[in-house]
């Protein structure tokens, strides 16, 4: 007698993995941290990139995302769901590396070889150099360690938008939600910063 095969596996729409954000929110308010260990579990890579280029140290970025995350768990009871949670802990996120960045200022100086700004995701600097350079890729690694000195130039505000914009992809409206501001307020500073870099850069494009 011929077995009949074993039905195909059905996904769990209950298991955390296949939930959806609200209901895992739900979940952890009232402690079930498997739940809560999914929402880390999907947005602490995207939270760690911005805080390491903000950083510019690994170690640094990994204690401040865990500490975000931490802090955002035990206020859980204070998330009202005005925006998604994962904009709510980027906000936490932010704010805290901000408050570090301001603390260690005096400590001691960023190493500009750690920061990972990638100056191919700016089309307007890389504009400047596509039709004045003639070994266009050779100026494109020149120009990344300059983009570097210049980036840790800007205030932490400044370079904040430039890292949520131009190296996450972050559109206008979700930098404004993260950082609490006003969408002209985010197209205002990234337009400064912008000048700014391009200031700092002008002497060597021109070169």
């Amino acid at each position: 007698m011929t077995s009949m095969p074993e039905p195909a596996a059905v996904p769990d729409p209950n298991a955390p993995s296949g939930m959806l954000e609200s209901d895992l929110v739900k979940r952890a308010r009232h402690g079930d941290l498997v739940a809560y260990d999914e929402l880390v579990r999907r947005y602490q890579q995207r939270i760690y990139a911005t805080l390491y280029h903000m950083t510019a140290n690994h170690e640094d970025a990994n204690d401040l995302a865990q500490e975000a995350f931490i802090k955002a768990y035990s206020a859980l009871k204070s998330f009202k769901g005005g925006s998604t949670f994962y904009t709510w802990v980027y906000r936490i996120a932010v704010n805290k590396t901000i408050n570090f960045l301001k603390q260690r200022k005096n400590k001691f100086h960023l190493s500009l070889n750690d920061i990972d700004f990638n100056a191919e995701h700016d089309p307007d600097l890389m504009a400047l150099i596509s039709h004045k350079t003639p070994t266009r890729d050779v100026a494109l690694n020149e120009l990344q360690k300059k983009l570097n000195e210049a980036l840790l130039k800007l205030s932490e505000p400044h370079r904040m938008v430039v890292v949520l914009h131009d190296v996450q992809g972050q559109s206008h409206e979700e930098i404004a939600e993260i950082l609490g501001c006003n969408i002209g307020t985010v197209r205002s500073r990234l337009f400064y910063a912008r000048q700014q870099l391009q200031g700092y850069l002008a002497e060597y494009i021109k070169a």
